[in-house]
């Protein structure tokens, strides 16, 4: 003989800070399962992650405290019990909480113990830990409630299965970074499985919010390591998942094992990036209420990859793309960019900036007569772009969608108030050579919810030729920097390693040019500071996870 629960995992996208929202798209989710035992919500799923010093607002806390009094009231229909993730005042202090919903009230609250506070977290900031919290009983189920970095350590899982869980669920704020599938699930996951013995509940969301996108993947582990279900990444989903616990015989423990599932493959490397990049874009610009994205088009890799992403993100009649041709800009370019926007669909309108420059000579002749032409007339020239892509996005509502990668912002090699100015930048987050493979990726694929064209975005001529920002005759990025396959990886070293010169240069590359790109580095920070948000994909996003002084002496050489 056996038992049986019907568990329902809420895979959902959020609204921070609309609560009433929040809570509304809950109590659907509920409505549509009223067979259910228990339905299951990410983490702070009424609040929205991460809500930062939002939290802090008494109007926010009481408000939490009222949707979830509702949510609960709403429980006393005898349908199934609810998990929800929010805030909650205790003693003075504030805390992340699971809160279980059932009956018509709060039958049980557990506090968050692990609070997160490296990288893209800082939770310490807003939230007091929780005590090491004990079990619930749940319809008859003996729940563990680890939340999120809960189970990244052993201890309070450790503390669950010795005071008797019988399973453990743990909802997640888990953003995207790449190559994190494997380690959620089989770094993490099943390592606490393997340590307690029993079953694991992942539950994530998806979605964009600001730099972070969530992409879901949430799963289930039986007590044996086993994959029960896997949930898709990306897309919003709402699963039943069946739980049987036999009935102990023979000395053996009871246990419960959740039925077989649908096992949706996650996607490999550049895809989901790709993905992370069209997430992001489209929630931001909807949820900032943005009619669409207007962008310079050069003709140049990054600016033909922006405009992809934002096309498959917001479809082609929301994508205004601008080409600005100065004296320095090549036949090549204009035509590579308007054949990238003939085969996207998107508009292009031409503004040759020429009469820009003319004025601006003129207006500085006076204060520049005796000196060479050099950086700060090139620099003029990405400035007049920027005015001319905001004097639009300002007349017409389109943000500005910038198109700067990650290793030109590493080293500087932007014009601030120029090329830099703008409201969000998918490519923030993506040093060069990623640049390259998404090219070619998304010329040979499309991505699965993209509202773009299913075939090439680019001529192959934009991948191919050699990368320049056209503000001098024959310029090249080669000029001023190493080839992009050595100075990414050096970058990779520095920034996302936090490795020394000196355990670059150990790697085979020339110690010149290692410490120069330190330098650069170092040097660069107060233009990154004054850069849009951007999608974060790697470990170590300017901005969120890497907190650099402006002012520092410090050289590792």
């Amino acid at each position: 003989m056996a038992d049986t629960r019907i568990i329902i995992l809420a895979q959902l996208p959020q609204t921070v800070g609309d609560l009433r929202g929040n809570a509304d798209h809950m109590l659907a989710v509920r409505a549509a399962h009223p067979h259910a035992d228990l339905i299951l919500f990410p983490e702070l799923q009424l609040i929205g992650y991460p809500p930062e010093d939002l939290v802090l607002k008494p109007a926010v806390q009481a408000r939490a405290a009222t949707e979830l009094e509702r949510m609960a009231q709403a429980t006393a229909d005898g349908g199934p019990a609810m998990l929800v993730g929010t805030i909650r005042v205790r003693d003075g202090l504030l805390h992340n909480v699971l809160a279980v919903l059932d009956g018509g009230q709060v039958v049980a609250v557990r506090e968050k113990h692990e609070l997160p506070n490296y990288g893209t977290f800082d939770e310490k900031r807003v939230f007091a830990p929780g005590p090491l919290p004990e079990p619930v009983d749940i319809r008859g189920m003996r729940i563990g409630l680890p939340v999120c970095e809960d189970i990244w350590f052993p201890t309070v899982c450790g503390h669950l299965a010795a005071a008797g869980a019988e399973m453990l669920i743990a909802p997640h704020g888990s953003p995207f970074e790449v190559e994190k599938d494997d380690l959620r699930r089989d770094g993490i996951a099943a390592v606490r499985v393997c340590e307690t013995g029993l079953p694991l509940v992942f539950l994530n969301r998806v979605g964009g919010q600001d730099e972070l996108v969530f992409d879901g993947a949430s799963f289930v582990l039986n007590g044996d390591g086993r994959v029960a279900h896997q949930l898709p990444e990306w897309d919003a989903a709402v699963v039943e998942t069946v739980w049987d616990r036999a009935v102990p015989s023979q000395g053996a423990r009871a246990g419960w094992t959740c039925r077989p599932g649908v096992i949706h493959a996650q996607d490999p490397s550049p895809v989901d990036a790709y993905h992370a990049m069209v997430v992001g874009l489209r929630d931001y610009v909807e949820a900032n209420r943005f009619p669409g994205v207007v962008l310079g088009l050069s003709g140049g890799i990054d600016s033909a990859l922006s405009a992809a992403v934002a096309v498959d993100a917001l479809g082609p009649e929301r994508v205004w793309c601008v080409m600005m041709p100065s004296r320095f800009t090549g036949e090549e370019s204009l035509s590579d960019a308007a054949e990238c926007a003939r085969m996207l669909g998107c508009r292009l309108d031409t503004i040759p900036i020429a009469a820009a420059m003319t004025a601006f000579d003129g207006m500085l002749a006076g204060v520049f007569d005796g000196r060479v032409p050099d950086l700060a007339e090139e620099n003029i020239q990405s400035r007049i772009r920027g005015l001319t892509l905001m004097a639009i996005s300002n007349k017409y509502g389109p943000m500005l969608l910038t198109t700067g990668n990650k290793s030109e912002m590493s080293v500087g090699y932007a014009t601030i108030y120029g090329d830099m100015a703008g409201g969000y930048s998918v490519l923030k987050d993506a040093y060069k050579t990623l640049v390259f493979a998404l090219s070619r990726w998304r010329n040979a694929n499309a991505p699965r919810f993209g509202l773009g064209p299913r075939g090439p975005v680019m001529p192959d001529s934009v991948i191919e030729k050699p990368p320049s920002a056209e503000l001098r005759e024959d310029q090249k990025d080669s000029d001023s920097l190493p080839p992009y396959e050595v100075l990414d990886p050096i970058l990779h070293g520095l920034v996302e390693e936090e490795l020394s010169v000196g355990e670059v240069v150990a790697r085979g590359f020339d110690r010149e040019t290692v410490v120069r790109i330190e330098r650069l580095l170092y040097v660069a920070e107060y233009k990154r500071r004054q850069a849009p948000p951007g999608v974060k994909l790697g470990r170590r996003n300017f901005g969120r996870d890497r907190r650099y002084p402006i002012t520092n002496a410090f050289r590792s050489a």
